[in-house]
């Protein structure tokens, strides 16, 4: 391998908002993630609203009489 053109690879810690962490290796020296396997809805098999800036309670509310007629 040439020197000097390969960027530095580092131990670090993936961490979740859910509060678990990962180690790992990488070219960065902190990695943050909103969604792990720990707390992702695929791997936990529980259904888990993500709602970002309310487009859950929208949808709610345009959609909440639809089945009334």
């Amino acid at each position: 391998m040439k020197s000097g053109i390969h960027p530095k690879y580092y131990e670090t810690v993936i961490k979740c908002a859910c509060g678990a962490t990962i180690p790992t290796r990488s070219t960065s020296k902190a990695i943050s993630v909103e969604i792990c396997s720990n707390c992702h809805p695929f791997f936990t098999g529980k259904q888990k609203l993500i709602d970002t800036a309310g487009r859950v309670e929208r949808f709610r509310q345009k959609y909440k009489n639809f089945n009334k007629k």
